[in-house]
Order: C-alpha cells, then structure tokens, then sequence
C-alpha cells in the first residue's frame, strides 16, 4: 500500500532540517527529474520571468544542434526539443509560462523555414504544438489571454 500526501506529510514532520536535507539531496541524485525541479524551485519560482529567458536560451541550444540534412534527422532532432520543452513546461505549471515557451518553439520553426509538408510526423508535431497552446489559452483568465493574443496572432494561429 502506498502512503498518501498526507501521511507522507506527518512523516516528514517528525525529521530534523538536517535529516530532511540528506533526503531531498538523495531525490536529487536519484532522478534528474527531481534536480531539475528542486532547482526551479529554489531559483527559478521566485522569478518566473528570468526562467521563461533561461528556457528560451536552453531552447535555442538544443533547437541549433538539429540537423537538418535529411528529413529523417529533422525529424529526431524537433522530437528532441519538445522533449525539452515539456521538461521545462512540467517545472513551472503555469499556463502563461507554456504558452510563452511553445509558441516560442512555434517561431522557431518558422525562422528556421523548416518544410510542414516534408514530413507528416514533423507537421503533426508543429501541429500538435499549436493544439497544445489552444488548449492552455483557454484555460487562462481573460487577462492574461488578453496579453497573449498578439503573440498568438503573429504566429498566425486562430483562437
């Protein structure tokens, strides 16, 4: 049986700072996952808008290593940056902060001229990105959807 939130909770309760830091350093080294997450929460939660700059940054890397030789390769290296970008999507949990970093994916793929029509998996994935953002707009308040809507428009995607 596995314990709750809760129980879990009341369990930690009863462990000193010093034991209760030996065990977030070991979820640390267990998964990556879990650094990656522990990071944000210490550095990057505080300032949502200097980790929307760093995941661009990272985006921009990752999104610059994609051979675009073949279809094939093109194909592997765009799966591979939304890998990434779920990753860094999965840290925030903010809607805002998702629409941000995959529409920025979007406009990447439109510098960058990449044919849609290549590939049917490279188009379904563009495809699914726009679907993923749709999605994430409407489940924002209408301010916030407000401050998005330009962006949104520029990239040519119908709300």
């Amino acid at each position: 049986m596995k314990p709750t939130v809760s129980q879990l909770q009341k369990e930690l309760s009863n462990y000193s700072q010093k034991e209760l830091l030996d065990i977030c350093m070991k979820l640390t080294k267990f998964k990556k996952e879990n650094k990656d997450y522990l990071i944000y929460l210490l550095f990057g939660s505080a300032n949502e808008e200097q980790y929307v700059k760093e995941a661009k940054v990272h985006l921009d890397d990752v999104f610059y290593t994609v051979s675009r030789k073949t279809t094939f390769t093109t194909k592997k290296g765009l799966q591979k940056v939304v890998r990434h970008l779920n990753k860094l999507i999965k840290n925030s949990k903010s809607k805002s902060t998702e629409i941000e970093l995959r529409s920025y994916f979007c406009q990447l793929i439109k510098k960058a001229r990449i044919d849609l029509d290549a590939s049917k998996i490279i188009s379904n994935l563009y495809y699914r990105e726009i679907d993923k953002i749709k999605i994430a707009y409407g489940k924002l308040h209408e301010d916030l959807q407000y401050d998005h809507k330009a962006d949104l428009e520029r990239l040519g995607i119908e709300l």
